[in-house]
């Protein structure tokens, strides 16, 4: 055997042996195996290929966890989802292909997420503190950016590598990604102009998520630009869940005079405007007009009537947000700073019945 070949042998190896057989077979030292599974400079490609393919015939794995505790990485990367409470913590479609998106890059880069799961604390800060002390992931994916996020600042004095998404104004200068939601909210209320509408109500997060903010902005260029008043009463705020949308929809229906038309932030809040406009009989469409979310789940054209709302790809979305955080995260520690990311991403209206008279 020349040791330019590769030798199948079982997969029942141990860890410590399978390195040792690795270079045997190979012809070369057991530190060289190392450092070109670690993707250490100091190995020529063509000897770092030839270690892979071994490798990966041999069914060798190298001990992560003691790489890990050695080097002080995990390649792991976290996103810390935020779910609610009680009947409606369930799994979100704009998530679910998100995740996918996102680990399909972080896999071709020897990296995995870790989906961490948290609520909506009086101390933002309890969960990520303990990621972050215990060394669990190497970088983090932050969604629900607010106005004010300690959590960003936090990240940012400690030198953790993220990417946020949504914009905030704080953590400095920061790589993120987010949703157009102030064109998509002017977009909306201004077909609801066109359309003839005059009183529009708009359904909104209960809390200071950044996404709100734009959202409110949107709507009310489109109504100054249509000379209408803004009535802070049209504005309701309720959790992103179709009972939030509900209670929406129950404080909103219940002025006089009654709004003609909706805009909910969430596709999930539509369900609940549904139920409540079922409820006084009034017709989707025909008597009150509804427009709702920016995500178009598969519950959206399911409803009677099939819901307008607006459209994007999430996976795709978790791809670059996967990107730009690998861009910071695998840098050597010398090399000059990547200026801060920041893009904003269209929204695509998805043309149902829900929004038309008639």
């Amino acid at each position: 055997m020349t040791k330019h070949e590769v030798v199948n042998v079982p997969l029942a190896a141990s860890p410590a042996q399978g390195i040792r057989d690795l270079a045997a077979r190979l012809g070369i030292s057991i530190g060289t195996v190392s450092r070109a599974l670690n993707g250490r400079p100091d190995v020529n490609a063509a000897t770092r290929q030839r270690v892979i393919d071994a490798a990966r015939d041999l069914g060798y794995v190298p001990q992560q966890s003691g790489r890990s505790l050695r080097k002080g990485n995990t390649r792991s990367v976290g996103l810390l989802w935020e779910i609610p409470g009680g009947r409606e913590a369930y799994g979100e479609p704009f998530f679910l292909a998100l995740f996918g998106g996102v680990q399909d890059v972080l896999a071709a880069h020897d990296y995995d997420l870790v989906i961490m799961l948290d609520r909506p604390k009086a101390d933002p800060l309890a969960r990520l503190r303990r990621i972050v002390q215990r060394r669990q992931v190497d970088a983090l994916i932050l969604p629900w950016t607010r106005a004010e996020d300690p959590r960003l600042d936090y990240l940012a004095e400690n030198g953790i590598p993220f990417v946020a998404l949504g914009r905030s104004l704080s953590g400095g200068a920061h790589p993120w990604i987010d949703l157009d939601f102030e064109a998509a909210s002017l977009f909306a209320t201004e077909r609801f102009v066109a359309g003839g509408h005059r009183r529009i109500a708009l359904g909104v997060p209960a809390d200071s998520l950044m996404q709100k903010r734009f959202f409110v902005a949107g709507y009310r260029r489109a109504l100054a630009a249509a000379g209408l008043p803004f009535d802070e009463a049209l504005v309701a705020e309720g959790a992103v869940t179709p009972s939030g949308g509900y209670e929406v929809a129950v404080s909103i229906l219940a002025l006089r005079p009654q709004p003609s038309a909706i805009i909910a932030i969430d596709s999930s809040m539509a369900v609940g405007i549904y139920r409540r406009l079922a409820e006084l009989g009034l017709r989707c469409g025909a008597d009150v007009a509804v427009l709702g979310g920016v995500h178009d789940t598969p519950i959206s054209e399911f409803l009677v009537p099939a819901l307008t709302c607006f459209s994007l790809d999430t996976a795709a979305l978790g791809r670059r947000l996967a990107e730009v955080l690998l861009t910071t995260l695998d840098r050597p520690p010398r090399a000059a700073p990547v200026p801060p990311a920041g893009e904003l991403w269209p929204l695509h209206l998805v043309d149902r019945q829900s929004d038309k008279r008639g």
